[in-house]
Order: structure tokens, then sequence, then C-alpha cells
């Protein structure tokens, strides 16, 4: 009989066990979207690194403007001419004004920008200004956008596309990120076939190890399958050595449940310590979570849909720990479309596809059992109903966890 431990506890015992410890490596700027920061990025120069322009136009002391229009325009001397890629050259003199493009740089002495628009060249050496220009204004300074010593990104942030604009100018060329987690996949069970297989009477396609590869690569991570593993104690044995030998994280998919093929349990165990045998979660009771050579080692129900929140519940957090970084679980409030029961004692998870109606969201239920991964595929997330209660009600407002890519 298995001991079971809640959802809550559960992750709180894998937290217990294994500490996050992030190994850093360094990449080129261009590989380094979706990679999470070993460090902080700290700015060692202005950015930018000098005044400029955002308009064309010309750039002014904002006293010499004060008061002037389209009836009395200020008459200002055309100092020059500031080209793009250049400097601006000498201080402006009062009473006079240097011609710049957008993002060209400013004179010292000027203050402020005027549009084009608002001026004319009279071909005479001087520009009328027929609007006023506040100190500021249509200027971007020097250090603006980032000073020394100013933190731009956290350790532990994985980096989305704005942020590698940032390291661009701040002229990252190679970035330090953590070692993306070596995931190593078991597949047992007499009854799998490979993918690509016609199964025969009484086989199944091995569904679980595409799909935690797909969760190991969505979470950063890198994922090696050791192949379809048949009911046999001693080769699951020598794979799992083989597999702590290659990788900071085995997953054991199927030949968790209490039965006499499953081995799962007992090989952990011969190799480490069994930490729990048991969730009190629907599906994915019988979850397995071991610790061999100082490694996670857990046993995923062999089903599909239970393998599948499982690993939602505790291998994506697990992977984010080991990366240095909290995992950001997005959830939205839905207004449930129809009544849902569940399994007393047990915390049930349940997929929903999400739907909005004049602008309120509702969650529509997925009824399915937890070996049929096809009744998830196109839902938008799950939710959870507590192990103390027997269901939900239609028209509850439920908070509903999102699959996006967090």
């Amino acid at each position: 009989m298995l001991t079971v431990k809640t959802p809550a506890e559960a992750l709180a015992a894998l937290e217990a066990a294994f500490l996050p410890c992030p190994q850093p490596e360094s990449v080129p700027l261009d590989q380094a979207l979706g990679r999470v920061l070993y460090a902080p990025v700290v700015a060692a120069e202005y950015v930018p690194g000098f005044d400029r322009s955002t308009v064309d136009g010309y750039a002014v002391r904002s006293a010499d403007t004060f008061g002037c229009s389209d009836a009395i325009p200020a008459i200002l001397a055309l100092q020059g001419e500031v080209l793009m890629g250049q400097g601006a050259g000498g201080a402006l003199a009062p009473g006079a004004c240097v011609a710049v493009p957008t993002g060209g740089a400013i004179p010292p002495g000027a203050d402020a920008a005027v549009m084009i628009e608002y001026t004319e060249d009279y071909g005479d050496g001087t520009i009328g200004i027929a609007k006023s220009a506040a100190p500021g204004a249509d200027l971007i300074f020097k250090g603006d956008d980032v000073r020394p010593g100013q933190t731009v990104l956290p350790a532990g942030r994985r980096l989305a596309v704005p942020d590698i604009g940032a390291l661009a100018a701040l002229g990252a060329s190679q970035v330090s990120v953590c070692r993306r987690p070596v995931v190593g996949i078991l597949s047992t069970g007499d009854e799998l076939v490979p993918v690509e297989a016609v199964p025969e009477a009484g086989q199944v396609r091995d569904v679980n190890a595409p799909l935690l590869q797909a969760l190991a690569a969505e979470a950063g991570a890198e994922a090696v399958h050791f192949g379809i593993l048949q009911d046999d104690e001693a080769l699951l044995g020598r794979t799992l050595d083989e597999a702590l030998g290659r990788c900071d994280l085995v997953l054991l998919s199927g030949g968790s449940s209490v039965g006499m093929k499953d081995a799962a349990c007992r090989v952990i165990g011969s190799r480490g310590e069994v930490l729990f045998h048991g969730i009190a979660m629907k599906p994915g009771k019988p979850t397995i979570l071991g610790s061999a050579r100082g490694k996670p080692v857990l046993g995923l129900p062999g089903h599909p849909v239970a393998a599948f929140f499982v690993a939602r519940l505790l291998v994506r957090p697990l992977l984010a720990r080991m990366q240095g970084r909290v995992l950001r679980q997005r959830t939205v409030p839905a207004v449930l479309t129809e009544a849902v029961s569940a399994n007393h004692g047990r915390a049930q998870y349940m997929g929903v596809f999400l739907e909005d109606r004049a602008g309120a969201l509702y969650a529509r239920p997925i009824r399915g059992k937890s070996g049929l991964i096809t009744t998830l595929a196109g839902s938008d997330g799950c939710f959870c109903i507590p192990r103390d209660r027997e269901g939900c009600t239609a028209g509850e407002t439920v908070d509903v966890w999102l699959y996006e890519i967090d």
C-alpha cells in the first residue's frame, strides 16, 4: 500500500532534498534567448553615451525660444549641422541653433530640440522658431537608459527578446548563463513500442518519452532518451546507473504502481533513498521521488495524462531551481461552464478549454481518463479541486493554471 503525501508536501520534500546549484557557462548573445542568467548584468557605461535628439530639427537653448510663436518667431543663427554617427562639435552659442537628425548628438549648451515642422529656414543663415521648447524637450540625455553600476537584469532571469536588446546595448557579446540541466528519460513497460511503430494487440506507443522531452525543452533543459526498457529489474538497474552517470535528473516513465513487475521503487531504493511513494492527487497517485548519487530520480505514472500533471507539478519547478530561478506559474480566474465531481481525499487536476464570452473568461472542463492524452490536445490549462472537496459547481470561479511557456 502506498503512503501518500499531498501535492504541497511532495513539492516541499523535493525542495528540501535538492538544493539549487546552478553552474555557469558563457554563450554568444545570439544563443542566449531563453537561457537563465547566472549572475546579474551590471552596466559599466552610460546608455546612451551622449545627449541626442529624438526628432529631426534643431538643437537650441530653450531660453532662446521662450515666448515665440507663428506671429513672432525666434530668429536664431544657424551654427552648423550634426551628421549621424558624428560628434556634436563645439558648444552651442547663445542665440544660435544646430541642425540635428533623429538620434543625432546634441552640442554642449543645447538643452532642447525643436521639430523641423515648427521652423523655417530663411536662407540667409538664420532659422525661424515658431514654437517654444521647454528644457529637455525632444531630447534623450546621456545615461537616461542606463548608468554605470546600475543592475539591468537580475540573476535567475530567463532572457526574453527585449533582454537581448538591452544586452546588445551594453556591448555584451558573451553572456554568463546557467548550464542547461540534462534530463534522462527511461520508458519502461513490455507493452510499449516506439512512436513510429504500428502497435499490435496489447501494445501502445510510447507517448511519455516525447511528452517529457518536450516538457524538458520548454523548461530550458536538455533531454536524453535511454530507450524503451522491458519490465526487467536488472536491465532497469543498469540503465538507471548509466543515466545517473550522464544526467542531472532521471525520470522513469511507468513501473511506479504497486505490482509484481513494477520494480522502479526497489531499483531506486537500492541505489539511494526513496523519499516518498505516492501523492494524494488524481491523476498521478503512484509517483515516486528518490535520491541516488545525490541526484533526483522520479518515477512517473505510465498513463500519459497522469505523467503530464505530475511532471508539471514537480519536474518543471525542479528544472527551474536547477537553473537558479523560481518558476512563475501564471493563473487566470475563469467561470466553470459545468459542475465537476471529485474523488474525495485526493487533489484532482483537470484540463480545461478557455472561452472568452463578452469579455468574461469561461473554463470548459475536459472529460477523460488518465490514459487518453489526446483529450488534452489544444487545451489551455488546468485547475485543481482540493482534496477536502467533493467537486465544484457550474458557475463557480476557479483559478486556471495556464500551459503557456513561462
